[in-house]
């Protein structure tokens, strides 16, 4: 049995890249297609948000001269990219899935609305959010943050390339220590860099936990689905 019955899982872009300096990793592509194949085998139903920093990061371009605005929704269709990716991905594995967006451009994806992407999840398909909230100066965290509370998921799970939160960057500092458990309160008094903060305090006003787990390792979604204590819980 599946710890949850409904999630709202947020991949990075970033990671795409696999060990490439650049696009889509077309194994981590499929490692990742193939968990969510197992999660939505085991019963749940999953909500995704991709990242599109693996192709353009808005605010990475707006240090370089770009426009802020114009940056953001460059990166906006970034995310579309990767995540019509992850759709033929699904597809392969025998997924059934929807793209939405939070920009109108059928026919590429439908767009977005809360009552579509609940009958898309209960249908027992995937629903891929894409385009962020359609608007400029909000990170995809927010936007998985935002998609998570209007779908009523019972949690947001954080796929990163990292296994949880630790008390300063383990790859940086090698004295860093694994957090199992914190609280919303806790990770911004340290200054923790999990969520933004925008994103941060809508999962805490709104009680939807956070886990965040190594999705590169292939297995882990489903072992975090049946109640394995890897990653790191947030909580209120």
């Amino acid at each position: 049995m599946a710890r949850f019955k409904r999630i709202l899982l947020k991949l990075s872009g970033e990671s795409l890249m696999g060990e490439q300096q650049y696009g889509i990793d077309q194994q981590r592509l499929a490692d990742y297609a193939e968990q969510i194949r197992d999660a939505v085998n085991m019963g749940v139903q999953v909500g995704i948000v991709i990242g599109g920093g693996n192709i353009f990061r808005g605010l990475s371009g707006a240090s370089k001269g770009f426009d802020r605005v114009k940056g953001d929704q460059m990166g906006m269709l970034a995310t579309v990219i990767n995540s019509l990716a992850l759709q033929s991905a699904l597809k392969s594995y025998g997924v059934r899935s929807k793209v939405l967006t939070a920009i109108r451009m059928e026919p590429v994806g439908e767009f977005y609305s809360k009552d579509k992407a609940i009958d898309t999840l209960e249908n027992g398909e995937v629903a891929i959010f894409s385009a962020g909230t359609g608007n400029p100066y909000f990170t995809t965290d927010t936007g998985s943050s935002l998609r998570g509370i209007e779908i009523e998921a019972d949690v947001m799970m954080k796929g990163t390339r990292v296994d949880g939160i630790y008390t300063a960057d383990p790859e940086k500092d090698p004295n860093a220590v694994k957090f199992d458990k914190i609280s919303f309160d806790e990770v911004y008094q340290r200054g923790l860099k999990v969520l933004d903060l925008t994103a941060t305090a809508m999962c805490k006003e709104n009680n939807l936990p956070i886990i965040v787990f190594n999705m590169d390792v292939k297995g882990n979604l489903n072992k975090v689905l049946s109640g394995e204590n890897i990653g790191t819980y947030v909580h209120s």
